[in-house]
């Protein structure tokens, strides 16, 4: 069960707020319509309910609120507006990531894509797809987890009426296994067809909490509609037998040549206009809305009906947390499989490992031509006016792209809230962007390597001797890089802030470094080896030497130094925003 208590939004300047006190509860086994015109405050509701909107108030969930649930996904499915995807990721690379995300087999999105029928569209990019199929993929995503209840905001907003009775067949078939379903109409007639209960909003606040009946019969009416060419003689002739005969009819101008006719049926006003020679070109029986519930003149709420009929005062709010006081941890339950499917499931991340060897290929040509080049420099495509080369480029675009993606296009939080920052989420990315620019350097040093041989021959190349230690160097400074656009990007919310960040290094910071590093009291760490040596004793291998030296020279460079600096700053960064975002909501 679904029990929403005192949600109450926290107001915007002078404005009252868009939802107050709203009390109500959901049943299991039942469809749910939370049902209130354009504004009214449905969305609102239900982003309280997710703790996705700041205010107070708290909702239950099987007895539990949202922030106390270990995995979210297996207990609410959620659908609000549009699929939050990357437009270029297909069908099935989002269930799959998606199904990593909620910690169920990747099986579960073959599954779903044929229950919610859309079979034969796997390879179609999100972005293209219509607005039906749109529907059904929120719905596919939202059921993944197996959800016991299903929230959704105007599930059939721009459907066709096939489409939107599969929708509701859909959701009355969940109901029938025991499960809950609340979703927001602002169509009374659509809460009556679909629906076991019906939940009335008027500007925030509860007017109504019926059962599906006593809905009907208290909200809407039916009517014969009416369309003639003489609509003002056919409404005065039936008006005014209806007054000979003492009968409560209602008649009502539309708009065009249309009527509206209440307390009479379709024989009657047939009968009426064919005594008075009126031609019909049209006459059928409609239900028609009464229009909102309305408010006393002190401003205050009617009194409303609980399932018996009986009259109840309105609910106060109870005192509860707030209902954006915690998020719920949404964080991927497998961290590494979803980045590695939100990394290769995008087109830009092929594009750039493209770009970075095609760029790296072409410049270790023009290098090699002149001679006058260091074959590290030859080989890394990396020219002096350069502040970095291709590959480091590279690793920190794709690196950046790993947060600006989740920001942009969220898709593990209910809805569009913040973004989670959970240390599995963090070491995931980190992981994945580190054996990204690893596969990079690599690729980029023998794709560099094979193109000299082709062009200028075997001559050219010679190992230098001190390659490990340049290897080293190369594969830290795109690791640096990587590290240091998913920092800025997390910690600033974009990629191009985490872009920024990677070029910041040797821009900024390496020559703040180098002016530091070259002052009359810099001391040396040389001899650091040596007391290590004489510390450990005959414990000490020469291959330790070997190593440690080369790790000293590696981190003494001033790129080293500033990378490791920038890196530090941003992790702290990171973590310190997400400490005060958590203390703050």
């Amino acid at each position: 069960m679904l029990q929403a208590i005192g949600l109450t939004s926290t107001p915007r300047r002078d404005r009252p707020p868009a939802v107050d006190d709203l009390t109500f509860e959901a049943r299991p086994g039942a469809v749910t319509a939370l049902l209130g015109s354009s504004g009214a405050g449905k969305t609102t509701a239900l982003r309280l309910m997710l703790e996705l909107e700041p205010g107070r108030g708290i909702t239950y969930f099987r007895g539990r609120p949202l922030h106390r649930i270990a995995h979210p996904p297996r207990e609410v499915g959620v659908l609000l507006g549009d699929i939050p995807g990357h437009p270029s990721r297909t069908l099935r690379g989002q269930l799959r990531m998606l199904c990593a995300a909620t910690g169920v087999p990747a099986a579960r999105a073959g599954e779903l894509t044929r229950a919610v029928g859309l079979a034969g569209l796997e390879r179609r990019r999100i972005g293209t797809l219509p607005i039906g199929a749109d529907r059904r993929l929120g719905l596919a995503s939202a059921l993944l987890g197996g959800p016991h209840t299903l929230l959704l905001d105007e599930p059939c907003a721009g459907l066709s009426a096939a489409e939107s009775a599969w929708l509701y067949e859909l959701l009355r078939a969940h109901a029938d296994e025991g499960g809950t379903v609340l979703y927001t109409t602002d169509d009374p007639k659509d809460a009556a067809r679909n629906a076991d209960r019906v939940v009335t909003l008027d500007r925030g606040q509860l007017v109504a909490d019926q059962d599906v009946a006593e809905f009907a019969r208290t909200r809407l009416r039916p009517r014969v509609a009416v369309r003639t060419p003489q609509a003002a003689r056919l409404a005065a002739v039936v008006s005014q037998e209806a007054r000979a005969a003492r009968r409560p009819v209602e008649v009502v101008a539309e708009d065009g040549n249309r009527l509206s006719v209440y307390g009479s049926d379709c024989a009657a006003v047939g009968d009426t206009a064919f005594r008075h020679g009126v031609p019909i070109h049209r006459l059928t029986v409609e239900t028609g809305d009464t229009g909102p519930v309305p408010r006393t003149p002190e401003g205050e709420l009617p009194r409303q009906s609980d399932s018996e009929g009986h009259a109840t005062a309105p609910r106060e709010a109870p005192t509860g947390e707030p209902g954006g006081a915690r998020k719920p941890a949404r964080s991927p339950l497998r961290p590494l499989r979803y980045e590695l499917h939100r990394l290769l499931g995008v087109p830009s991340t092929p594009l750039v490992v493209a770009a970075v060897l095609l760029g790296s290929m072409a410049l270790a040509v023009l290098l090699g031509r002149g001679g006058h080049a260091a074959l590290p420099a030859v080989l890394a495509g990396w020219p002096a006016i350069s502040p970095l080369p291709p590959a480091a480029v590279g690793a920190g675009l794709l690196g950046a792209f790993s947060f600006g993606e989740e920001y942009r296009y969220p898709a593990l939080t209910s809805g569009r809230g913040a973004v989670p920052r959970r240390p599995g989420l963090l070491f995931a990315k980190l992981a994945v962007a580190a054996a990204v620019a690893l596969v990079l350097g690599a690729a980029v040093v023998v794709a560099d390597l094979e193109v000299l041989r082709f062009v200028y021959g075997d001559e050219l190349i010679t190992v230098p001797k001190n390659w490990p230690t340049l290897c080293a160097s190369w594969l830290g400074l795109l690791v640096g890089c990587a590290w240091a656009g998913v920092l800025g990007a997390g910690v600033f919310r974009a990629a191009a802030a985490g872009v920024a960040a990677v070029l910041a290094v040797p821009v900024a910071v390496v020559p703040l470094l180098q002016k530091v590093l070259t002052g009359p009291s810099v001391r040396s760490a040389a001899g650091l080896p040596a007391r290590l040596r004489e510390f450990a004793g005959p414990q000490w291998s020469p291959a330790a030497d070997r190593w440690l030296a080369g790790a000293l020279r590696v981190l003494g460079q001033p790129a080293g130094v500033a990378l490791s600096l920038t890196l530090t700053g941003l992790l702290c960064a990171y973590v310190f925003t997400g400490l005060r975002r958590k203390a703050r909501w």
